[in-house]
C-alpha cells in the first residue's frame, strides 16, 4: 500500500460514490472464473470462522494463508496443507499476486484498510470483517477504490443474509408500521475499558510478530492480556468498541430496511475520554435525514455496556410491569439509569440484544438474532401471520432455517459467487461504507460526552474543528 498519503489525499475529503446495494457484482474479466483461489489475511479467531465459511464452498480453493501469529497460521495449515503461509500480507500480496483471485481480511480493525486497499490496488475483490475500517477516511478512500475498479466487495455482517433480517427488512419497507420517527437498539456487551492504562512490558511470546500486529498503528510495549489475541476491541488504537462490533449486526437491519444515509448530528453520553480504552457505557443518539421509510427526521438511540438498554417507554412490552416514576427520578446519574434493570412480567421480557422500530402506527421489535419480528399496537403484540406470509411468497423467500452452521456461510458463499459471475453482493462497500461511516461518527462523539456535533456528509468534516483530528490516524512505517 502507497504512504497514509494516499489515503488523505485521494479519498479523506472525498464525498460518497452512492451506488445501490449490489451494483458491483463483479469485475469484468476476459477470461470467466470457474474456480476462486482465494488469500486469507488473519486466521485466528474470527479469521478461523471466515476461512471454514468460505472454503465450504465447492468451488473455493484455499491458496494462501497469512498470520502475524504462527499458533494460527499452524492451526489453518493444519486445515488446509495444499496452502502456502506468510506472517507479513504485504509480501503475500507482492508474491502471490497473479496466483490469487479474491482476499479476505480478517484482522483486527486497525489493519482492514490498509491489506484491502492493498488488495484492491491490485484489482482483487476483497471480503472484509466488520466494521469496514477504523477511521472514517478509510471508509471513503475504500468506497471510492472499489467503485472506481469495479470490484467485488462484501463487509463480513453474515446475519446479513439471515430470513429474519430481511423479513423485517421488507416488512418495514411494506409500511407495517407506517412512516418510521425512533429507532432504539441496544447491547449490552462490554467492549469498553475505563481502567488506566498499563505500564512497563512483557516479553513478546515467540509466536507473535508484534512489530506486524501493531502494523500502520503507534508503536507500544507489548502487555500480555492487552492486545492480542483478544481485547484490543476495547482499544481506541486497535478497535470501535462495542458500537463497532456489535453495533455493526444491529444497526445493519434498521439501516437498510429504512435506506439510511449518514446521520446530520450525532451525540455520545459516556465518561469523558482516557485516551486508551473505549467507554464501557454509551449512549449515542443520531439525527438523520428523510428517507422514503421515514419521518421527516429520524432520531436513532443506541445504547451499550453493562445494564443496556436504559429504561424508556418505546422498550416497554406487552406484560411488562413498568418501573414507577418515583423509582426512576431516583437514579440520577447515566451509570445507575443504564444500570436500572427492566422489570418484566415472565411475557414480557425485553431481548439480550435487538432493536425497535417506533412508527406512525405501531413498533416492530426485532430480537438479535433468529427470531420473527414483532409488531406491537396500544401495548399488545399484533398477529402479522398474513403479511409475513405475503411477503415471504412476493420475494421467494421460503421459511426460516433456524440454524447457524447451515446459515452462517451463505454471506460468504455469496461473495464467491458474485466473483465467478452468478450473483451480487448485498453489503458491497458501497453500502458497508456508509453504515460503517454511521457507526465511527458515534465512535468520534465519544471524544466529545454529551455534546452534539454537526456531520458535513457533502464535505467529510465537522462543524465543530476539534472533531475533524479523529476523522484519520497517522500510519506508522512498519
Amino acid at each position: 500500500m502507497k504512504k497514509r498519503d494516499f489515503l488523505k489525499n485521494a479519498a479523506a475529503l472525498s464525498t460518497f460514490v452512492l451506488l445501490p446495494s449490489g451494483l458491483w457484482s463483479c469485475k469484468k474479466e476476459e477470461k470467466k472464473l470457474t474456480r476462486l483461489r482465494t488469500a486469507h489475511i488473519g486466521v485466528g479467531n474470527m479469521g478461523a470462522e471466515d476461512l471454514k465459511a468460505i472454503s465450504s464452498h465447492s468451488k473455493v480453493d484455499v491458496t494462501v494463508l497469512c498470520d502475524v501469529d504462527a499458533n494460527n497460521l499452524a492451526a489453518a495449515k493444519e486445515l488446509h496443507p495444499n496452502a502456502k503461509t506468510y506472517t507479513d500480507y504485504r509480501v503475500m500480496l507482492k508474491e502471490m499476486g497473479d496466483e490469487i483471485d479474491a482476499v479476505i481480511v480478517s484482522t483486527p480493525d486497525h489493519t482492514h484498510a490498509p491489506a484491502s486497499m492493498m488488495a484492491m490496488e491490485m484489482d482483487k475483490p476483497v471480503y472484509c470483517q466488520k466494521p469496514l475500517t477504523h477511521y472514517v477516511s478509510e471508509a471513503r478512500a475504500m468506497n471510492k477504490l472499489a467503485a472506481e475498479k469495479g470490484l467485488v466487495t462484501q463487509m463480513g455482517i453474515q446475519v446479513h443474509s439471515f430470513y429474519d433480517y430481511k423479513l423485517a427488512t421488507l416488512l418495514i419497507q411494506s409500511g407495517i408500521i407506517g412512516k418510521v420517527h425512533t429507532v432504539r437498539a441496544w447491547s449490552p456487551k462490554d467492549w469498553g475499558y475505563d481502567g488506566a492504562e498499563p505500564t512497563g512490558s512483557d516479553p513478546i511470546p515467540a509466536s507473535l510478530d508484534w512489530n506486524l500486529w501493531l502494523g500502520t498503528s503507534a508503536e507500544r510495549p507489548y502487555k500480555d492480556g492487552f492486545y492480542h489475541p483478544g481485547n484490543w476491541r476495547k482499544l481506541v488504537d486497535y478497535g470501535c468498541g462495542t458500537l463497532g462490533d456489535m453495533g455493526v449486526h444491529i444497526f445493519d437491519t434498521p439501516y437498510n430496511a429504512l435506506a439510511l444515509q449518514v446521520p446530520k448530528t450525532v451525540k455520545n453520553e459516556c465518561r469523558e475520554p482516557n485516551g486508551f480504552g473505549f467507554p464501557q457505557n454509551n449512549i449515542v443518539t443520531y439525527e438523520f435525514p428523510k428517507t422514503d421509510y421515514t419521518t421527516e427526521t429520524l432520531k436513532w438511540v443506541w445504547y451499550d455496556g453493562p445494564g443496556a438498554p436504559r429504561d424508556h417507554e418505546d422498550l416497554i412490552l406487552p406484560g411488562t410491569a413498568n418501573i414507577s416514576n418515583e423509582e426512576s427520578a431516583s437514579k440520577d446519574s447515566m451509570e445507575d439509569k443504564m444500570s436500572l434493570e427492566t422489570k418484566t412480567a415472565e411475557e414480557g421480557t425485553l431481548p439480550d440484544q435487538g432493536a425497535m422500530f417506533i412508527g406512525e402506527k405501531g413498533r416492530l421489535l426485532l430480537p438479535h438474532f433468529m427470531q420473527l419480528p414483532k409488531k406491537i399496537v396500544d401495548g399488545k403484540y399484533v398477529d402479522i401471520t398474513a403479511e409475513i406470509e405475503a411477503v415471504e411468497k412476493a420475494n421467494n423467500m421460503g421459511k426460516p432455517i433456524r440454524d447457524y452452521d447451515s446459515e452462517g456461510p451463505k454471506h460468504y458463499h455469496q461473495f464467491v459467487d458474485a466473483c465467478l459471475g452468478t450473483d451480487e453482493t448485498t453489503a458491497p462497500f458501497s453500502y458497508a461504507s456508509r453504515l460503517t461511516e454511521t457507526i465511527l461518527l458515534g465512535v468520534i462523539a465519544g471524544r466529545f460526552p454529551n455534546q452534539v456535533l454537526h456531520w458535513d456528509s457533502e464535505n467529510a468534516k465537522f462543524a465543530e474543528n476539534e472533531a475533524n483530528a479523529f476523522l484519520e490516524g497517522d500510519y506508522r512505517n512498519f
